[in-house]
């Protein structure tokens, strides 16, 4: 359990620096970051399968295995961040934003283990509804988007956050049925397969290479994509697998909630500014929210 938790909060951590990727690289759009990020991770994937091979130590997927590799990396990876790019696209960042937020909330729901007690999940569940709920007056004061498009945004939002709580349950569900294949090795099939996704995605709505290298700060946006490529999906995925195999879906899911602090912390320390008190205190309620979720499983 302590190297669960331990790998849970540090996929938080690799996760977090995503928020702090567009301040790095501000000429550069969501959907050029995702594409840029998860072709990393797929080339890093596969360098490592090659490697791998050369060895003689591959280790290949039957064609179920594979078809779960692409299945869930479009759930967990490109297809969720598709469609929360989308999302903020249509309805601004706030609202897609707070959304997202609900997922840590969502699979400490729907993946309590049985002989657990409702009551005993109280105490995290109040505390991260508090922190949310802190964060959410923080993050919309100031104004509103326009509400041409902010039901489609929402739409878009939830069809996001429904990806991936069902990927957090079904990627614990299939490591636990797959005890043969360890983390690192699912977690570079499922690199491969993010990384022909992202291609997916460039083919569509992706900035054609050469505009992207006439932009100003060309050189910074390939150093985010391959930061977070490698950290933000690579290492995150194998640590995010670790801590399924270790944890229930329940607790493994409120150590989300560690991804939005460290990602504060990030985007603080980029700016060189003090969070707002209110962002202090959210930050407060989720780290006690984890700590009465940890007793909770204990």
């Amino acid at each position: 359990m302590p190297l669960g938790i331990a790998a849970g909060l540090g996929a938080g951590a690799f996760w977090g620096t995503t928020f702090v990727a567009p301040l790095i690289a501000p000429g550069f759009s969501s959907i050029d970051l995702t594409v840029g990020r998860y072709l990393s991770c797929g080339l890093l994937a596969l360098l490592l399968l090659v490697w791998n091979a050369l060895r003689g130590t591959l280790q290949r997927p039957t064609w179920s295995q594979a078809g779960a590799a692409v299945w869930l990396s479009v759930l967990g990876y490109t297809g969720y961040y598709l469609l929360l790019v989308l999302a903020i696209q249509a309805a601004g960042a706030a609202l897609p934003v707070l959304i997202i937020g609900t997922i840590p909330v969502a699979i400490m729901l729907l993946g309590k283990p049985q002989g657990l007690r409702w009551r005993a999940l109280v105490p995290g569940l109040v505390l991260t509804l508090a922190g949310m709920a802190l964060m959410m007056g923080e993050t919309t004061h100031g104004g509103t988007e326009g509400a041409g498009s902010v039901l489609w945004g929402v739409v878009l939002a939830a069809m996001a956050m429904a990806c991936w709580t069902a990927f957090g349950l079904l990627n614990a569900r299939w490591l636990a049925r797959h005890p043969e294949v360890n983390s690192t090795v699912w977690a570079n099939w499922l690199g491969v397969a993010a990384g022909l996704g992202a291609l997916g995605i460039w083919a569509v709505a992706g900035t054609p290479l050469p505009e992207l290298m006439a932009r100003p700060g060309f050189g910074t946006f390939v150093l985010v994509c391959v930061v977070t490529g490698i950290g933000a999906a690579w290492i995150a995925s194998v640590l995010w697998n670790m801590a399924s195999r270790r944890l229930s879906a329940s607790l493994a899911g409120q150590l989300i909630v560690s991804e939005t602090v460290f990602g504060l912390i990030y985007a603080f320390a980029w700016k060189a500014a003090w969070p707002a008190p209110l962002q202090w205190t959210a930050c407060l309620l989720f780290v006690l929210g984890i700590v009465a979720s940890i007793r909770a499983h204990r």
